[in-house]
């Protein structure tokens, strides 16, 4: 205490350490600047589907997609890991994504629209497509990783479109998802080269598109079965 108080009565003293503190300041404002500047790497990834869709008079797709509910839990049915926002957001807890050292744990929070009558319909989609359900994420974030990355280092996009499309013999299912990824490395891992680091984004991109491609669209259809199965039912 005696040795606290000597320093803290010292003028010449206490004058060095707030010099120190704030060449300190500058030297973290310096570095914070230093990342800002670092070029992230961007890759995108973009899938289209198209599968037939065996509609019924009684319980027609643009019926089904009306429920937006029932058609979220089909798509995402891991009820633990997802729970409603509001009338059209849901956030999902999604599987870890392993990422060079690191993994995180993506928590987004997505946006589930039904258009009709060609109103707003995404650029990829033709107007005359009686409705279509419209993803988006809105916002996301990556758990696991505050020690190492800030949020702002790494972006996450998700925007698709699905509709049946009826100009054909039979109906078809149909639709696109793309996803984007950019990433800024800490400076630990600035070693790592280019194709290793495309290697990585791109197995991100992959199985996530891989698990919206197989898993959502299989239980989408499984799902509108049950539905006309309940319409049958019901009638």
């Amino acid at each position: 205490m005696a040795v606290s108080s000597t320093v803290l009565s010292c003028p010449t003293m206490l004058g060095r350490i707030r010099s120190t503190a704030a060449e300190m300041r500058t030297l973290r404002s310096g570095a914070k600047c230093q990342l800002s500047t670092v070029k992230p790497s961007k890759y995108s990834s973009k899938f289209s589907t198209d599968v037939q869709l065996h509609e019924s008079p009684q319980a027609l797709f643009d019926e089904y997609l009306e429920d937006k509910c029932r058609v979220f839990k089909a798509m995402f049915p891991d009820k633990p890991r997802s729970y409603r926002l509001n009338e059209e957001e849901w956030r999902i807890h999604m599987s870890p994504i392993n990422f060079l050292f690191l993994t995180a744990r993506p928590v987004v929070d997505m946006r589930i629209r039904c258009k009709s009558n060609g109103q707003d319909y995404p650029p990829d989609v033709p107007l005359d497509i009686t409705r279509v359900l419209e993803l988006n994420m809105m916002k996301w974030e990556l758990q696991g990783l505050g020690q190492v990355m800030e949020q702002s280092d790494f972006t996450l996009g998700v925007q698709g479109a699905l509709y049946p499309d009826r100009g054909g013999r039979h109906t078809r299912l149909k639709g696109q998802l793309e996803m984007n990824v950019s990433f800024v490395l800490p400076s630990v891992l600035a070693f790592v080269p280019e194709d290793v680091k495309r290697s990585v984004a791109n197995a991100i991109l992959t199985g996530l598109v891989d698990s919206m491609k197989h898993k959502v669209i299989e239980s989408l259809l499984a799902d509108y079965n049950r539905f006309k199965n309940e319409r049958k039912t019901h009638n």
